[in-house]
């Protein structure tokens, strides 16, 4: 059904899966899944990395045939055999990655399959710049056709996006993990926009971990684990632990593991001080930054995308420089230097980023594990590698990050879940056996069963008494998993939140408000 079309009636569903089963090497990944999506409804569709969320998508997306099963379209024989196939039947996907080309318009990208033409091989770009201008109002999006996508924010993208997927004029819409990348204000707006496209009579399905998103959106929750349908029904049949109990399989006491807090008091500080940030200050990004990292502690940085989080841990991991301020690593200065030197003095880096920035996708797991600690493992006589070194610290690290058993060390990172790519991630560094971890979005795109494990690792290592510091966009994380919080507000930290200290509405106001006082040393 066209996206303008009036809806058709609810006792017709307007997909229908049923029965539907895919193996891969023997391994059945989907076990007989049955959904149903109606016009004018959206569908969430959760699960456990693996659970077999993304093979029924591109199934539904003709990228993959089932083994077996039935899929109807408005009651009829619907088989895409290519993706082309379901984008003409009115399917469209928005992407967790973004496929869009940033040197390239805002119109080029909506209408790269499907240009207008003026005759022949050229382009009408009056009516390409018309058209993209209607559906860039649709999506509520104001700004001229004519710009590059280079110069958007993520939210702007993601709507960019959702305007090339409105262009095919489609029945339905997959959106995979849409909010991963955009603040609170940007995921209100998406929001908003879905509600229209329901009103109108358009469906979606909606994935996503973030399980209040879920609840807040949808009208109707399907719940994916290991390849079968566990949980089917109404959005008022589910409370965010129902869903967590079903997608893992068992009860979860608490979302995030218990840990004995380290003696924060004053007295204590000063000697189980490990990193210290004096005044760091770099023009526009930054501006006197101070605060003091211990051994054994857990150090959350709350705050808004722009604040300056991400941006101040490249320049404590020698990424990106800073104008003025110093760091000193167990009481001795840290000199300005590049990231080889800030691994060989102990720290680590996982980036926000890591299908582009933490991993070598087409490499295996065993090879990106050793990455960072390569020279530790070499023959110093020859220079060569020890592999039986090598293997054995391997295993060992698997071992500390709980990576799947089923993973096996010849296997690319590409074909691992997104949790178990984190998993590589942070084992990379584990093998460096470095003082200071510093975590750019640790768990994010991850589910929740993963989350849990990479929080009871976090736990051990600041236990081990390395100090660990953890930026992410989610409030209740760093609630649950911290020892003390520090809150980014246009590059400077405007709050410092002791455990016993911990609020919502304390960290949302300094994170949001202009005139919130700055925090100018932030020190335990």
């Amino acid at each position: 059904m066209d996206s303008r079309n009036p809806q058709q009636p609810k006792d017709t569903p307007l997909l229908e899966l049923r029965g539907i089963e895919k193996s891969f090497f023997g391994v059945r990944v989907l076990k007989g899944v049955d959904v149903r999506v109606d016009a004018a409804q959206i569908v969430g569709l959760v699960g456990e990395n693996g659970a077999g969320k993304s093979t029924l998508m591109n199934i539904l997306g003709g990228n993959l045939q089932p083994d077996r099963g039935v899929m109807l379209l408005n009651e009829e024989p619907f088989e895409p055999r290519h993706p082309t196939d379901a984008k003409r039947l009115g399917i469209a996907f928005v992407h967790q990655e973004l496929n869009l080309f940033p040197n390239l318009s805002i119109a080029e990208n909506i209408f790269l399959t499907s240009f207008p033409r003026a005759g022949g091989p050229f382009i009408a770009r009056r009516q390409l710049h018309v058209k993209a201008a209607e559906l860039l109002r649709e999506v509520g999006l104001e700004i001229s056709p004519i710009a590059l996508v280079e110069d958007l924010s993520a939210g702007e993208r993601q709507l960019v996006e959702i305007a090339r997927a409105l262009s095919v004029s489609p029945r339905l819409i997959i959106l995979d993990e849409p909010t991963t990348s955009l603040s609170t204000r940007e995921t209100a707006t998406l929001f908003a926009l879905m509600n229209r496209l329901r009103e109108r009579g358009l469906a979606m399905i909606y994935i996503s971990h973030i399980l209040g998103d879920v609840l807040r959106l949808c009208d109707e929750i399907v719940v994916l684990r290991d390849g079968e349908v566990v949980g089917n029904g109404l959005r008022a049949e589910f409370t965010a632990e129902r869903m967590i109990s079903l997608m893992v399989g068992r009860e979860l006491d608490q979302l995030y593991p218990h840990r004995t807090r380290p003696d924060q008091t004053t007295e204590n500080s000063k000697a189980a001080a490990l990193l210290e940030v004096r005044g760091i200050t770099q023009p526009h990004i930054v501006r006197d930054v101070s605060f003091t990292l211990n051994r054994g502690e857990v150090l959350g940085i709350s705050g808004l995308m722009g604040a300056g989080r991400s941006e101040l841990a490249r320049i404590l991991f020698g990424l990106d420089p800073y104008e003025s301020g110093e760091i000193l690593l167990n009481g001795k200065q840290v000199q300005c230097c590049g990231p080889r030197e800030r691994v060989q003095q102990g720290f680590a880096f996982v980036t926000e980023d890591r299908r582009h920035e933490g991993l070598c996708l087409e490499a295996t797991i065993a090879d990106n594990m050793a990455l960072v600690a390569l020279r530790r493992h070499a023959k110093q006589s020859l220079k060569l590698l020890n592999l039986n070194t090598w293997r054995d610290a391997v295993r060992r690290t698997r071992e500390a990050v709980k990576l799947s058993s089923g993973a096996r060390d010849a296997q690319a990172v590409r074909t691992l879940s997104g949790g178990n790519q984190q998993k590589v991630v942070l084992g990379k560094w584990l093998m460096s056996e470095p003082h200071v971890f510093i975590l750019d979005e640790p768990t994010r795109g991850i589910d929740v069963g993963a989350k849990f494990e990479i929080y009871q690792l976090i736990h051990r290592l600041a236990d081990e008494g390395a100090g660990v510091l953890v930026i992410s966009s989610e409030i209740e994380e760093l609630i649950g998993i911290c020892d003390r919080i520090l809150v980014m507000n246009r590059g400077e930290i405007r709050d410092e939140l002791r455990r016993d200290e911990f609020d919502r509405e304390r960290i949302l106001r300094a994170a949001l408000l202009e005139g919130a006082g700055t925090v100018t040393s932030a020190r335990t």
